[in-house]
């Protein structure tokens, strides 16, 4: 399976990205992790995130697309599967991820929409601040993060549910109940995702299905 996932903060990218790796065993691909790793290592690579860092300046999307096509590559010798988790989050990226994983052959089955509403987020990031003792994540702060995923990043999913490869699930229940039903559900597309042809496919909202998976 190879799947992105495209969330608004606190609806556990993370965590469910690393529960779909596990399970189908397939690599991990966590942007920050990665551009972390490299800044750690002293690569090419991470010596130019860490410039832009140090200049108080975002990753240029270019240097962010190069690392995760490396992976990728890796990726497709190491079995052919992958989650990726952290890009894309405007649509120029998820367009020249689209076009980089082309070349490879590798493009995504899935696009993973994990909905939650903007006052369960607020409430969930509240709370991790407090347990982690962070001032960073005020209320005002996380307004602004949620304004940027409205505005820049949700419109990426209206682009997955063209190419017919998004998948929505409900992430406002409790986390076992969400990747109970995020693996099921990628279980069931599995045998299907080679055989049913890109322009035959059509997005899939599993929502309202909460109650069978212990809503």
């Amino acid at each position: 399976m190879r799947v992105l996932l495209v969330a608004p903060p606190g609806a556990g990218k993370g965590t469910q990205g690393a529960l779909i790796a596990t399970h189908f065993g397939i690599p991990h691909i966590a942007t920050g992790d990665l551009l972390r790793d490299h800044v750690a290592r002293g690569t090419e690579l991470g010596r130019a995130v860490k410039q832009h860092l140090d200049e108080g300046h975002l990753v240029p999307d270019e240097i962010v697309l190069r690392i995760v096509e490396q992976e990728i590559a890796e990726a497709k010798a190491a079995g052919g599967g992958y989650v990726l988790d952290g890009v894309p989050r405007n649509i120029t990226q998820a367009r020249a991820l689209y076009e980089a994983a082309l070349k490879l052959d590798m493009t995504a089955d899935v696009a993973l929409h994990l909905k939650v509403g903007d006052e369960e987020v607020v409430r969930r990031l509240l709370a991790r601040a407090a347990l982690e003792h962070r001032s960073d994540d005020t209320e005002e702060v996380i307004a602004r993060r949620l304004a940027v995923y409205h505005d820049v990043t949700a419109p990426i999913v209206d682009w997955y549910a063209e190419r017919g490869i998004l998948v929505s699930v409900d992430a406002m229940r409790p986390v076992e109940q969400v990747g109970r039903e995020v693996l099921t559900a990628l279980e069931v597309l599995r045998p299907l995702v080679g055989v049913v042809p890109p322009g035959a496919r059509r997005p899939i909202d599993l929502t309202g299905l909460g109650a069978a998976f212990g809503k």
